[in-house]
């Protein structure tokens, strides 16, 4: 937390393609909408799109300065491949935060679902709708950036019910403690 109290927290979805990012400020309980969008990794070999989400992924933590991120866990995959390309892209995403610092916890799609919409099923349209509702933003959000920005709702709802419980957090590999 900065000096007057407010968190700002990134939400990170990970991609090999894309890589969504999500920017709120929290105090208290007034949540607000900073940033989101996606880093395009292009169409160059594995090292140069990885190279692109680490630079990518370098600017947003340098603009934006967040104090602690949220990160999709990977869930399993039928395609070995798409699986490996997706660990090395998560694995980019926290080697970047981890660069600056930033305390970074992991949360599993039913997990930010729950948090989110308060159904561990919800779907996309339910997702989309309720984190425009809690954000308060009119329009459409581009489908990483909205499951990035899931992501960091999650992220500082599970701090908060923490804290409310008296719980002290910390991270221990990439998993929220108590």
């Amino acid at each position: 937390m900065d000096n007057h109290g407010q968190e700002i927290i990134l939400g990170i979805d990970p991609g090999f393609r894309k890589t969504g990012f999500g920017i709120i400020r929290c105090h208290n309980d007034d949540i607000r909408y900073v940033s989101s969008g996606f880093i395009d990794s292009g169409q160059g070999s594995d090292s140069d799109r990885l190279k692109e989400i680490y630079t990518g992924l370098e600017e947003v933590i340098s603009q934006y300065r967040p104090h602690s991120a949220g990160i999709e866990k990977i869930f399993f995959f039928v395609n070995p491949k798409s699986a490996l390309k997706l660990g090395q892209a998560r694995g980019v995403a926290l080697l970047a935060t981890s660069m600056h610092n930033v305390e970074v916890c992991a949360y599993s799609a039913k997990q930010i679902k729950q948090a989110v919409a308060g159904y561990g099923a919800a779907e996309k349209g339910q997702m989309n709708q309720m984190i425009k509702s809690l954000l308060k933003l009119q329009g459409n959000l581009q489908s990483d950036a909205a499951d990035a920005l899931g992501i960091a709702l999650c992220h500082y709802y599970s701090r908060r019910f923490a804290n409310k419980l008296g719980m002290t957090t910390k991270t221990v590999h990439g998993r929220l403690r108590t």
